[in-house]
């Protein structure tokens, strides 16, 4: 009867994360002096970090570097994956679409609105990882340190947990939660971003065509993913993270496909990458000439040219980002709640939602050069 008493009180890993949570709420931790060897490691982070951080494409590429060292990270090769898709976003800009349905400046803006947000996220989870990979190697945790560089006190609750029970899933699902709720105050509530972006027209467009599509290409043409309609719904958005974390992590066989195709195909920012019979980094069009459907379910019209899809090299100069916006987001520990895993089987088939968006996009496309035309 004790026995069974005492196992009854035990608290489940997520109580267990609740809470300490809740104790950190109350009493908010306070920082310890750090040995000189610290400090310098903490540097070494930063200046890795940011070594990493020039662009969509360095940051895509040391996130599979990572996952490929350390697997039961999940959350490196989501986050991966993920980046591919913010860097086809920002090649569209230059593209064979949005170049007709978005002014100069508007691209711009939105452009700025998707940078910002992959180079914030990376400045984050990044140091994380390098923490991590340096805690491995000293067999000892050295979570204590993720405030000095930043990091939500919610996240060294997580990498703690982590170290003692080895839960993959929750570390994953953490990470999602810690960087959608990051970039909430500093990109999606960002006054500017709020006027220049999530309040035009333009992006209201993109919703409407369902061009918020997060692609996960595996095997040689196929692709699985889910589409996100309400960018600005925090909740919405840890929620998708959940789904796609499924998606890639729960098919073993998909994600080892997923993951052969993301070693044999570097990222370009191009569309090619995915799907060179549609796609191409080259412009095929002649200056001058009046633009033609050329998409019927998913497939080239017969003699048509490839849509062009550049790659990020060839769309957008490096930028030189502001300091990340200081403060830390955790308030509530009930967020922990999110950390309950699905049991719900996702359903990633995408193609022919996917399919409908290019040929929607490819119609706009063609009215507003008309209407140009007219004017």
């Amino acid at each position: 009867m004790s026995i069974l008493f005492i196992r009854n009180k035990e608290k489940t890993p997520l109580e267990s994360i609740r809470a300490e949570l809740r104790r950190k709420i109350k009493s908010p931790s306070s920082f310890n002096q750090i040995s000189k060897g610290e400090k310098v490691f903490l540097e070494q982070i930063r200046s890795k970090t940011a070594e990493q951080n020039l662009n969509n494409v360095t940051r895509t590429k040391a996130y599979l570097d990572f996952y490929l060292q350390r697997p039961e990270i999940h959350w490196a090769f989501l986050g991966h994956m993920v980046s591919r898709n913010g860097g086809y976003n920002m090649t569209d800009l230059k593209g064979e679409f949005l170049t007709r349905l978005m002014a100069k400046k508007d691209r711009e803006s939105f452009f700025a609105f998707l940078e910002r947000g992959n180079w914030l996220i990376f400045q984050d989870v990044y140091p994380q990882f390098l923490l991590y990979a340096e805690s491995l190697r000293l067999n000892k945790p050295l979570f204590h340190l993720l405030p000095l560089l930043n990091i939500s006190t919610f996240m060294e609750t997580i990498w703690n947990h982590f170290w003692r029970e080895q839960c993959t899933y929750v570390l994953a699902i953490a990470l999602v939660i810690n960087e959608q709720s990051y970039l909430e105050q500093r990109v999606v509530k960002n006054p500017l971003f709020q006027k220049e972006v999530l309040g035009k027209f333009e992006f209201l467009l993109q919703d409407w065509l369902s061009f918020n599509h997060i692609l996960f290409p595996y095997g040689k043409k196929n692709l699985c993913g889910q589409t996100l309609h309400q960018f600005e719904s925090l909740n919405e958005r840890i929620l998708l993270g959940k789904r796609l974390y499924s998606l890639l992590f729960k098919d073993k066989d998909r994600l080892e496909q997923t993951v052969e195709w993301a070693i044999r195909t570097p990222h370009t920012g191009s569309r090619k990458d995915y799907w060179p019979h549609i796609f191409n980094s080259v412009n095929e069009g002649i200056p001058g000439f009046a633009y033609q459907l050329r998409l019927k379910s998913c497939q080239l019209k017969s003699g048509a040219r490839k849509i062009y899809s550049p790659t990020l090299e060839n769309s957008w100069k490096n930028v030189t980002h502001a300091e990340a916006e200081k403060g830390d987001w955790f308030r509530d520990y009930r967020v922990a709640d999110y950390l309950v895993e699905n049991t719900e089987i996702v359903n990633g088939e995408i193609v022919n939602e996917y399919c409908k968006t290019l040929e929607r996009l490819e119609l706009a496309a063609l009215a507003k050069k008309a209407i140009y035309f007219m004017e």
